[in-house]
């Protein structure tokens, strides 16, 4: 081990730079524990994020209209006894439906 201080990394500002030259050693060894396991958990949190919106885009059915968010689920509303497939979905405390279509009665 060398008997010079080593060098920042140059995207280090200054002002922690500085605190860290300021610091005993515990207290280094503490920042670089919490350091570590802050880096490993927002790799984890982006990691978690990026499949979170993998796992949407593949579950969006084809016919989904753009406006109807993916949680949306298909119910049946019999009108006039006529029945007919609606998009339906919560957003906020209200119930939001969007009509789909009629249904065949030869499925």
């Amino acid at each position: 081990m060398s008997y010079e201080p080593p060098t920042p990394p140059a995207s280090l500002p200054t002002e922690i730079v500085n605190t860290l030259n300021e610091s005993d050693p515990e207290r280094l060894r503490d920042v670089a524990s919490y350091a570590e396991a802050l880096a490993e958990h927002k790799e984890r949190e982006a990691r978690l994020e990026e499949s979170a919106g993998q796992d949407e885009v593949e579950e969006r059915p084809n016919d989904l209209p753009d406006d109807v968010p993916a949680k949306a689920t298909i119910t049946i509303k019999e009108i006039n006894d006529n029945r007919y497939y609606y998009w339906q979905w919560r957003d906020g405390e209200k119930i939001r439906s969007k009509y789909k279509g009629p249904v065949n009665p030869d499925e």
